[in-house]
Formats: structure tokens, C-alpha cells, sequence
């Protein structure tokens, strides 16, 4: 079987076609930055470009172990990615600093992010995309079926106590037909038009759990209509008709629009939800456990009977509110919701009357993805409160003079001149080569830099800087390591053709490995480090894919290319391949003269 022909030309057309692509990507990109005089400019962190400082102050002195979890639920907010450069540290006792950097216009909403409680709710679900329920009738639309991940499901967290002795047909003990029980021409509020919260009837009366079983089964016109009005864009986000952010309240005493999180297997899943039937400073406790006699994950919750929120008609707490609904929905394919800052994070049915507030959320979870539902169900709101009073918003300068961006520039510019002057003096024309992919690879770098300032929030710090400029050296290595296979080929006779693919075949397993410890190296530092070095270890780990997207799908096959030409091919001087070069022995041979004849 004969080997492939190589096809350098059409690689390196494939090449810069993607890298046009990139750019587009990049130049879209560009046409919504916040600084339109500024076009074309990666976003800097705070040592270099200063930021917003935000100075958070408790209401009351805290523990130590709540003020640590509050400065690690506001990192997540501020700095998700670890890219963003954002610095969230404690401050004495009492005191949380976060300094974002870049000049922020909308400090009003930063301070909200920064500091919003994060509310957690637990609502009953009355349509959804998937299941449409009374808004299919409202609508004429025809039920979808069930969804495509096998349903959640919620049970008593030991299965064999109580399930036996509660009823099962719980769902009739609420009023199947609760529609009717609440007037449309109520008193209404909030952005559903449903009724004022706490009086279902306008009569003084407070709703109780029960009115919302009811309404969840029969929800007002009103409701249904604002249902439809909306729809989910891919990132969960509620949208109205325009495609703009809907922004509606997530008022606990009215019924909402919200959202699913992304599901590999459902997408998005917009839900018609109640009012709040159990706020989240109720949840006493959630953890991710194996259940007993069985395998998988679920997910452990413990609701308690705190007197923290004034609950309707001298109602017990949450406990006595959950059971309520488990007697309601338990048997059915009815849903209620776990909902965090408006948007679902799980919508599991009942399998049994949960009669002490101790259940376990059951579905195909993996074990991380049962540890993230429990984390976000148990620290999903901040444990301390701030005064409003003493919260302080200001603009901070660079942590770094000046001068060290351009120092540190002016360093990157240098070692890479020499890195040039090096290649070109010593290996001649295939220095040629080393000069174009140093600059490739410093044109994918630049526009993925830009790229992810305005997609994932990166930031470049001058340790993210430094990693730019070790990539240097590593991409000059790979050359090195290529052209050093293929000079050994030649010295063993073998054309520059045969050379360059016998070479490579062995130069690029070599570079492989090492780039592998490099990334692997680089992810250590991103995964287990904070600030700055998080920084550096992203910025190194980028550049070292990109050196080997460069080496693959350019350096290669360019020197392919070259080795189609005379000037290479044949060993010339300025090819960096002649056989003085190589040193190989060129030497002319002479042949002894042969004696003959009388002197």
C-alpha cells in the first residue's frame, strides 16, 4: 500500500483560511467593546489598568467560616472562569474588598452582583415547555411528552419509613380544579398580572399552601399569557419577543417566567412557576450521598419548622408546607421547582409524602453533578448580610508603575528578535520558517487574547504577559527539535524530501510529549492556584496549544513546501542544509597516479 502524498499547498490554504475565520470571530467581536477609541485592545487587569474597588462591611460580626464562604461564593460570581483577574479578599473582621478590573459604567449593577443574597426558592411548576399542562388548553398547543432525560424524583430520604403509612393518592386531597377558586378580577401585581400577593381574593384572607396547589393546576389567564410572551435563548436567559432580557421581578409572593439551566440531553426549558412555597433560608441542610441499598447519587435536603419567615395561617415552617404538597403531588407527574435567582435549577416529581421534611432529590446523576445541585442548594445565598450604609464603591489605579507594561513588552519584543536572529544566522533559509511561524503564532495568540477579553471576561496581567513570553522559547524548541530530525536524515543521505516526512514522523512525537507536560503543568496552575499565577498558568497553557496548532498545520507543512524547491532541495548554502552545514566531509577526493613507462 502506497504511502499518502503529502499536500503541503492545500494545508497551508485550509490554514489561513481558519485564521481569517479567527479574526472574523475576532472583529465581530470588537464591534460591541466598551471603549470604541479604543479598538483592537486586549482588557488589562488590575496591576496594570487599575478598576472598581468595592468595600463590603457585615451587618454583624460574623464567624470566620461564614465570612470565608461568603468571599468564596462572591469569587464565583465576579471571576466564574478564573480568567477575569478579579481579587476578592476578606479584611479584618467584618469586611469583604472585591476589586474588578477596567472602568465599570453601571457600578449600581456591580454592586448588586456583588452582594444580592442569592435567593433561593422552592416553587411549584404549572406548565412548561415540555409539558404544557393548563397552558395547552389556553393555548390550543398539544402536549410534547415527557422529556428526554429520565424525569427527577423526590422520595422520603429512607424509602422504607413513612412511605407505606402515608396515601398515596395524596393528589386528591387538593382541589383538582383550583382555578376556580381564585377570581381573575382579584387585586393584581408583579409583571404576571396575578393577584396582590398574600390575598388571593382580595378579601383579606393570605394564601396558604393549598391555594398553591390549586393555582399551580389552574393558573389565571394572566399568567399564562406572560408564559407565552417569553421564550429561553440557549444560556437559560428569559428573553422577550425583541431578543432582549426579560428582567422580570423574582418576587417570592408571585407567581414567575423562568428558566432552566442548560441540560446536555434537554437544552432549555422555560417553566410557568408559583408563588414561593419554601424559601431557601428554610433548607437546613443538602448533601450529595449513595443511597442506601442502591447505586448512583441523589441528593440528600432537610427542610426545618424555622419560624424565620412569617408562614400563612399559623402554617408550622417548611417542613409542615413540603408535606403538604407531597401529599398533592405524590403519585403524579406533577413538578414543583428548585429555583435560584429566577432560573430552575431542578424540576424532580413527587414518589411519596415527605412527612418530616427529610428527602432525597433522585434522578441520573452523576457524582459531580449531585455535588454541584447540593452546593448550590446549601450555599446558594450569601450567610451574612451587609449594610447598605457603609458599602463604598470606588476607582483604584494600577498596582504596577506605568512603565512595566511597556518594560515587559519591550522584554517579549527583544528575547524574540533574538530568537529570530539566532534562527536566521544558523539555519539560513529554513530560518526563514522559524521567522513566519514566530509571527503566526504571535497572530493567532493576539486575536485569541481579544477574543476571550470579550467572551469569557480574560484579562492580561503582566504574570499573564510573562507566560506569553515563555511561549516564545517553547515554540523556538519545537523548531529546533524538527530541524535538528531532518539534518540528521540528510546526513545519512536521504534527499530533503524523504527528510522532511522520515524527520517529522519522529520530531513530532517528541514535541507532543513535551507540550502534553506543559498543559498538563499549565492546568495544575490554573485549576489549584488563585489570582495572578491562575493568570499565568492560563496564559501558558493557551499558548502552548497554539504552538502546536502552529507546528501541526503550518511549520510543517511549509517546510514541505520547501522541500519541492532547488535551492532546498538541492543542498545549497543559503538553504541551511548544504553538506558544510550538516558537517557532513566535503573533502574532493583524489585518485593515486598510476606509474608508467621509463622515466
Amino acid at each position: 500500500m502506497a504511502a499518502r502524498r503529502p499536500r503541503p499547498g492545500r494545508n497551508l490554504i485550509v490554514f489561513f483560511l481558519g485564521l481569517a475565520v479567527l479574526y472574523g470571530l475576532t472583529a465581530l467581536s470588537q464591534a460591541g467593546v466598551d471603549e470604541p477609541e479604543k479598538p483592537w485592545r486586549p482588557a488589562l487587569g488590575l496591576d496594570l489598568q487599575g478598576g472598581t474597588r468595592i468595600t463590603l462591611t457585615a451587618e454583624e460580626a460574623p464567624s470566620q467560616e461564614n465570612l470565608d464562604e461568603a468571599r468564596r461564593i462572591i469569587d464565583q460570581r465576579v471571576n466564574g472562569s478564573g480568567v477575569a483577574e478579579a481579587a476578592v479578599t476578606t479584611q479584618g473582621g467584618r469586611n469583604i474588598v472585591v476589586e474588578v478590573p477596567g472602568k465599570t459604567k453601571n457600578r449600581g449593577q456591580l454592586e448588586d452582583t456583588v452582594k444580592r443574597q442569592a435567593q433561593l426558592r422552592f416553587r411549584l411548576v404549572a406548565c412548561s415547555d415540555v409539558r404544557p399542562g393548563a397552558c395547552a388548553a389556553s393555548t390550543g398547543t398539544e402536549g410534547m411528552g415527557g422529556l428526554g432525560r429520565a424525569p427527577l424524583s423526590l422520595a422520603e430520604d429512607d424509602p422504607t419509613d413513612g412511605a407505606t403509612d402515608a396515601p398515596t393518592d395524596g393528589a386528591t386531597d387538593a382541589p383538582a380544579d383550583g382555578a376556580t377558586d381564585v377570581p381573575t378580577d382579584a387585586p393584581t401585581d408583579g409583571a404576571t398580572g396575578t393577584p396582590a400577593a398574600g390575598d388571593p381574593a382580595g378579601d383579606g384572607e393570605k394564601w396558604t399552601v393549598e391555594d398553591d396547589i390549586a393555582w399551580s393546576r389552574g393558573p389565571d389567564q394572566a399568567s399564562i399569557t406572560a408564559f407565552n410572551s417569553y421564550t429561553c435563548d440557549a444560556k437559560g436567559v428569559l428573553v422577550d419577543a425583541e431578543g432582549k432580557p426579560a428582567d422580570l421581578p423574582d418576587d417570592s409572593d408571585q407567581p414567575i417566567v423562568a428558566c432552566s439551566t442548560p441540560d446536555k440531553d434537554n437544552g432549555v426549558i422555560k417553566f410557568l412557576l408559583s408563588r414561593s412555597v419554601v424559601e431557601g433560608t428554610e433548607l437546613d441542610d443538602a448533601s450529595a450521598q449513595t443511597p442506601q441499598n442502591g447505586v448512583g447519587w441523589v441528593v440528600a435536603i432537610e427542610m426545618g419548622n424555622s419560624k424565620d419567615r412569617a408562614h400563612p395561617k399559623g402554617s408550622a415552617g417548611a417542613s409542615s408546607d413540603f408535606e403538604a404538597v407531597s401529599r398533592a403531588f405524590a403519585g403524579t407527574e406533577e413538578q414543583f421547582a428548585v429555583v435560584l435567582d429566577a432560573q430552575v435549577l431542578t424540576y424532580p416529581v413527587m414518589n411519596s409524602v415527605i412527612t418530616d421534611g427529610r428527602s432525597q432529590i433522585e434522578g441520573d446523576f452523576t457524582e459531580q453533578e449531585a455535588l454541584d445541585l447540593a452546593n448550590s442548594l446549601k450555599f446558594g445565598a450569601l450567610p451574612i448580610k451587609f449594610n447598605d450604609e457603609q458599602t463604598s464603591v470606588e476607582e483604584i489605579g494600577p498596582s504596577l508603575a506605568g512603565n512595566q507594561l511597556s518594560a515587559g513588552l519591550t522584554a517579549g519584543a527583544i528575547g524574540l528578535a533574538l530568537v529570530m536572529l539566532y534562527c536566521l544566522v544558523y539555519y539560513r533559509g529554513l530560518g526563514l520558517v522559524v521567522v513566519s511561524s514566530l509571527f503566526v503564532a504571535a497572530m493567532v495568540t493576539y486575536a485569541m487574547v481579544l477574543l476571550l477579553s470579550e467572551t469569557a471576561g480574560f484579562t492580561l496581567t503582566l504574570p499573564g504577559i510573562a507566560g506569553l513570553i515563555i511561549a516564545v522559547g517553547v515554540t523556538a524548541d519545537s523548531f529546533v527539535i524538527f530541524f535538528e530530525r531532518i539534518r540528521d536524515e540528510m546526513r545519512e543521505g536521504k534527499s530533503m524530501r524523504v527528510a522532511v516526512e522520515t524527520g517529522w514522523a519522529r520530531a513530532r512525537v517528541t514535541r507532543v510529549a513535551a507540550n502534553t507536560v506543559q498543559i498538563l503543568s499549565a492546568l495544575v496552575l490554573y485549576i489549584f492556584a488563585t489570582g495572578a499565577v491562575k493568570g499565568f498558568g492560563f496564559a501558558l497553557g493557551l499558548t502552548t496549544l497554539i504552538d502546536l496548532a502552529v507546528l501541526f498545520w503550518f511549520t510543517k507543512p511549509m517546510v514541505s513546501w520547501l522541500a519541492q524547491f532547488k535551492l532546498f532541495n538541492s543542498g545549497h548554502r543559503l538553504s541551511g542544509l548544504s553538506k558544510e552545514t550538516l558537517g557532513m566531509d566535503v573533502t574532493p577526493s583524489h585518485r593515486p597516479a598510476v606509474a608508467g613507462g621509463d622515466a
